[in-house]
C-alpha cells in the first residue's frame, strides 16, 4: 500500500460520507474479533511508524441520533483515555468530536473490554501535555496542527462506573 494521503481521505469523506478502506477495514476487523485484533494496529498505513493502540469510539450523531463508531488512536492519563480530534489538519472537526460536544457520553471499546466514558476537552498545560504525549506516539499530529488554524482538540475520555 502506498503512503496515505490524508487530504485525499478527507475529500473523499466529504464527497461520500464513507472513510478510507483501510479505517472501514480496521474497524470490521475489530469488531468482528471482539477487540481480539485490531487494538494494537500496525499504523504505517496511517504515515506511524510501528505499532498504536486504538479504541472503537461510538457516538451518537448530533443530527441524525444514529450510532457512529470511528477507530482512533489513544494514549493514557491515569485512568483515562486522551484522543486527538486531528482529522488530518482538515480545516473542520471530525465528526465525532461535534458529537461529543452535543453529546459528551458515549461508547468506547478498549481491546476486548467495552465501557461507558464521558469526555471533556483538555484545556491549557494539561491539553499541552497530552497533546505532547500523543505527538511522541504518533508525530504527524505535530504535522496536524501545523496544517490547520484551529487548535486540535485534545480530548479526555473518563471511564463511567456501570449503570445499576
Amino acid at each position: 500500500m502506498g503512503k496515505f494521503d490524508v487530504d485525499e481521505a478527507n475529500r473523499d469523506l466529504k464527497k461520500t460520507g464513507k472513510p478510507p478502506a483501510w479505517v472501514a477495514e480496521h474497524l470490521r476487523m475489530y469488531r468482528e474479533s471482539g477487540g481480539a485484533e485490531g487494538h494494537l494496529f500496525d499504523a504505517t498505513v496511517a504515515g506511524v511508524s510501528g505499532i498504536v493502540p486504538c479504541l472503537l469510539l461510538t457516538t451518537n450523531g448530533r443530527h441524525s441520533g444514529e450510532k457512529r463508531t470511528s477507530p482512533l488512536f489513544y494514549g493514557t492519563a491515569g485512568d483515562a483515555y486522551v484522543i486527538i480530534g486531528s482529522k488530518g489538519g482538515a480545516d473542520t472537526h471530525p465528526g465525532w468530536y461535534l458529537n461529543l460536544l452535543a453529546n459528551p457520553t458515549a461508547e468506547v471499546q478498549v481491546g476486548k473490554e467495552q465501557f461507558t466514558i464521558r469526555a471533556r476537552v483538555a484545556t491549557g498545560k494539561e491539553r499541552e501535555q497530552l497533546f505532547e504525549q500523543m505527538a511522541e506516539m504518533a508525530s504527524p499530529y505535530r504535522n496536524y496542527q501545523q496544517k490547520t488554524k484551529r487548535e486540535l482538540p485534545v480530548v479526555v475520555l473518563e471511564k463511567q462506573p456501570p449503570s445499576t
